[in-house]
């Protein structure tokens, strides 16, 4: 039986830990889709044109090791503005996200665009700054290569054009739970997430 949570959330926001606790808790598959989209802006850094780049990216291209850094994160908010690039990924996360067994699909515009029927819509947010200071940890905190302000800048840079690009912007949907996580512990964010979807289920 198909069932979908759709997860979205600004950068850092921790809806990609949400996302992993709840399919394991439920037993659901998992698809990043932002993963898409740096598989898709790190093709094109190897020298590939964005929607040749999208047309053909396959599950391999999700398994490259250079998808979590800085820099792709940036190339992936690039082509994500492209309409082309996004039209291309869309059936695939919608293949995705009503297979047998239940799905949990976390990204931007999963539960305003890609999954408007999903049976579950959570909006996982935080302030920028507590946002920029978990990715600075991350990235090793007073041993990153950035300092903290640089890292919050680039935060903010890339809320900005998520929130205001013309194709699919971020922003919660109409009935869309908001989950602000700034003052939450990890296990009180999947929490509320998983009785959620238990209410949902039941």
């Amino acid at each position: 039986m198909a069932f979908t949570v759709a997860i979205d959330g600004p950068a850092a926001a921790g809806k990609g830990t949400i996302s992993k606790a709840v399919a394991a808790r439920f037993g659901f598959a998992h698809l990043d889709t932002g993963l898409l989209y740096r598989a898709v802006g790190a093709k094109v850094g190897d020298g590939a044109e964005a929607i040749a780049a999208a047309k053909s990216l396959s599950t391999d291209d999700l398994a490259r090791d250079d998808l979590r850094t800085l820099a792709a994160g940036q190339a992936a908010s690039k082509v994500a503005a492209i309409p082309e690039v996004r039209a291309a990924l869309v059936e695939f996360q919608r293949r995705f996200a009503r297979q047998d067994g239940g799905a949990v699909l976390d990204g931007r515009d999963i539960g305003t665009v890609i999954c408007p029927e999903a049976e579950v819509k959570l909006f996982v947010t935080a302030s920028a700054e507590v946002r920029a200071r978990r990715r600075w940890l991350e990235l090793g905190g007073e041993a990153a290569d950035q300092p903290f302000e640089a890292v919050l800048a680039e935060v903010k840079e890339r809320d900005e054009r998520d929130m205001n690009r013309a194709d699919a912007p971020l922003r919660p949907a109409t009935d869309a739970l908001i989950l602000d996580t700034s003052e939450l512990s990890i296990d009180e964010a999947v929490a509320r997430a998983v009785a959620a979807i238990e209410a949902a289920r039941a």
